[in-house]
């Protein structure tokens, strides 16, 4: 796992403009993987930034990039935190959320809705594809929008900005700490 792969899939929650990124990436050696988590904690934790293995396959990995902060203030709204415990999470304590997260992802087959929730999407968007089925949407980017579609495509090209720009820069010799916005 390298820095570029971060950036690349984790630029919007290093800028500060979204909670998590959710993506999977390969690897070889677990120790060698669990080693380069911690080391890359150490560099992102000072920023506000936390990245956690949620499922290991034997080739690949499902890392979570996310800022919690940010996931403490979208679990303390009344509708997000109430979703949540529909599907009995204990909301209070976002540490554990992610905990019981990764036990669904590891014990379903099927992807667990609410995750869009731990992603920083809007609650409208994560309902409408529960309770849709992932029908009925009125478009995609980031995730299936079924709430307000203006302000949607407004954030999907804001993360498209972001990832780009963060790419540039990260090729011109900037360091994922320099990239990493403190909030």
């Amino acid at each position: 796992m390298s820095d570029e792969m971060i950036i690349r899939h984790g630029s919007p929650t290093l800028a500060g403009l979204k909670t998590g990124n959710l993506f999977n990436c390969p690897y070889s050696d677990k120790k060698e993987l669990l080693d380069n988590l911690r080391f890359l904690n150490h560099r992102l934790v000072p920023k506000g930034v936390r990245i956690i293995p949620l499922r290991l396959s034997e080739e690949k990995v499902l890392l979570y990039i996310y800022r919690p902060g940010k996931l403490k203030k979208d679990f303390a709204v009344k509708e997000t935190s109430e979703l949540l415990e529909e599907y009995g999470y204990t909301v209070d304590e976002p540490g554990r959320c992610i905990v019981q997260l990764s036990r669904r992802l590891n014990e379903s087959e099927e992807f667990p809705h609410e995750v869009g929730l731990f992603l920083g999407y809007p609650i409208e968007d994560v309902k409408g594809f529960i309770e849709n089925g992932a029908e009925g949407y009125k478009c995609v980017g980031y995730w299936k929008v079924y709430g307000n579609e203006h302000d949607a495509k407004k954030q999907f090209e804001q993360y498209r900005r972001c990832t780009k720009a963060y790419c540039s820069q990260w090729k011109n010799g900037k360091s994922i700490e320099q990239l990493t916005v403190a909030v």
